[in-house]
């Protein structure tokens, strides 16, 4: 059996290999979509085929859409070349249960896949005329929140960034440039209305996608390379708006074991590819079930039925509220805790983490526990069954190949959303952050991974972060099994508000965690033992 239009036609053998296959006429709603669409995606990779394509199938399948999404790549071309292209554009999702059974479909959704290259004439003209089509509904993003990046650390924009200033919208390349580019066009074109919404996995995604489109515009006005009035077009959310969104599903990379079941059952060229830059990436897509996409109901053209795939249309303060019950309290907190433990106590699957009493005894503490007494809850997700299904259901899946040592990445760039504000909201409520002990030794567990020793007291590898050099600096001359190295080194990594939003020792916590991770560096097995002590 082969992935592609043709090969679908042996539809007998598809069903024996248990691969439910579209019910809907694909090649007639590629028609359709290129004809007129409705509805274009930037960034064409594993959680927008496997997702947000999905929801697209679901629209179709039931009769709520008679049009897919037109797929648009703006970073990794090859991507069009080896996983689109090849195979009519049809996507094989895997849904990994914790039974350790799949749930197999072919998605005919995705109609039509685009490079954004203005270099490209056919390519980049295939583009225009679609942003130029009046019935253009909405255009979605999951580009990762770099994509919407345009200075560096110093201040000044990218090098990239500022050549698609100085080239104006004819030669842009970047994401940003690209996207401003063909907004140009629309408004050229007759001021047509668009939503244009991040589905990015990062708080206030339309407000940053905003800001860089309009930064873009505001550049090229100055050069006289658009009208002012283009710039007011983008600016009048009642013509060109940007919902807030809150996205939710573990996407791994394609997984070995996939991919072998897979050829098992008779499906050819299902092999991953990694690109020339370095995208893994594979003709099928494997993730858990669970989901959640929640939308800022803000579209002045009109929208597809989302709500009827089961996305929850909203308001911009409900999309926040969603969003931080998720960052602050119910997963990713619990996440960042299980990563830098896990690495140090040698682990290499989160899913086997969660067997791990003490381990268990820490995610419960950290959300159901201390979360909840200052949790945001949204209204229209529960933060009890919410964290529940995290705990019970999503992070003990043991078919999810998710690692501590991806997690573990950025740590220092997240303790002062996942953690910093649940305790800002103790020291709100109760004067201090006192009643908590799992945070403590969550961020106790981090300073201590920092070390880049693991409980039997070998050395490991710490994932990549931009503050490692500085944070390793700062705690020089500690030498696990030699407590009495520790000569205050931590301080001024607790006391800095830059990381954790608060100043640790202030909120009265700080001389806890001091004291946790002098214990954890006692000797081998301290680590455990710690956990022990404080989680009986």
């Amino acid at each position: 059996m082969k992935l592609t239009l043709n090969g679908l036609k042996e539809k007998e053998q598809w069903e024996k290999a248990g691969v439910a296959l579209p019910a809907y006429d694909i090649a007639a709603v590629a028609e359709e979509t290129k004809k007129s669409p409705v509805w274009v995606h930037f960034g064409a990779g594993n959680i927008f085929r496997i997702f947000i394509g999905g929801i697209a199938d679901t629209l179709i399948a039931n009769g709520e859409a008679s049009k897919g999404i037109t797929c648009v790549e703006t970073f990794d071309f090859d991507v069009v070349d080896k996983i689109y292209a090849p195979y009519d554009n049809l996507v094989l999702a895997v849904t990994l249960k914790a039974d350790g059974s799949t749930d197999k479909r072919v998605l005919g959704s995705l109609t039509e896949a685009i490079k954004a290259q203005s270099n490209d004439a056919s390519q980049w003209n295939r583009l225009k005329e679609i942003f130029v089509n009046p019935g253009l509904q909405m255009i979605s993003f999951t580009i990762t929140e770099k994509g919407y990046a345009l200075k560096g650390a110093d201040g000044s924009y990218f090098p990239f960034i500022q050549a698609d200033i100085d080239n104006g919208p004819d030669k842009a390349g970047s994401a940003m440039a690209v996207v401003c580019a063909l907004l140009y066009e629309r408004y050229k074109a007759g001021k047509y209305p668009l939503a244009v919404v991040s589905m990015d996995n990062c708080s206030h995604n339309g407000e940053k996608l905003q800001s860089s489109i309009v930064t873009m515009a505001k550049e090229w006005s100055k050069k006289c390379f658009v009208e002012d009035d283009f710039v007011a077009y983008i600016t009048d959310e009642a013509q060109v708006s940007f919902p807030w969104s809150m996205i939710d599903k573990i996407t791994p990379r394609p997984a070995d074991s996939v991919c072998q079941e897979l050829e098992k059952a008779g499906i050819e060229d299902m092999a991953p590819v990694i690109t020339s830059k370095k995208t893994y990436i594979a003709p099928f897509v494997n993730a858990e079930g669970p989901q959640y996409l929640v939308i800022e109901d803000k579209f002045p053209n009109g929208r597809p039925a989302l709500e009827k795939a089961g996305v929850y249309m909203t308001d911009r303060d409900t999309v926040n509220k969603v969003e931080r019950m998720k960052v602050t309290t119910c997963l990713n907190p619990l996440h960042t805790a299980l990563a830098v433990y896990g690495c140090v106590l040698g682990y290499d699957l989160i899913a086997d983490e969660m067997k791990d009493e003490q381990l268990n005894k820490l995610v419960h503490q950290i959300g159901p526990v201390e979360g909840m007494p200052v949790v945001t809850d949204p209204g229209i997700l529960s933060p009890v069954d919410f964290v529940n299904e995290v705990i019970q259901v999503r992070i003990p899946n043991p078919f999810m190949p998710d690692t501590p040592q991806r997690i573990a990445t950025d740590t220092s760039q997240k303790v002062g959303i996942r953690y910093g504000e649940t305790i800002k909201s103790y020291v709100a409520q109760y004067g201090d952050a006192k009643k908590l002990t799992a945070i403590p030794l969550a961020i106790a567990g981090w300073c201590r991974y920092l070390l880049a020793v693991d409980d039997e007291g070998k050395a490991f590898e710490l994932s990549a972060d931009p503050m490692v050099p500085e944070l390793t600096k700062q705690l020089e001359g500690i030498v696990v099994g030699k407590p009495e190295t520790y000569t205050g080194q931590l301080k001024s990594i607790l006391s800095n508000a830059n990381i954790f939003g608060i100043d640790l020792y202030e909120a009265g916590i700080g001389e806890r965690i001091e004291e946790m991770f002098l214990e954890e560096i006692a000797g081998p097995g301290a680590v455990r033992n710690v956990l022990k002590k404080y989680l009986a």
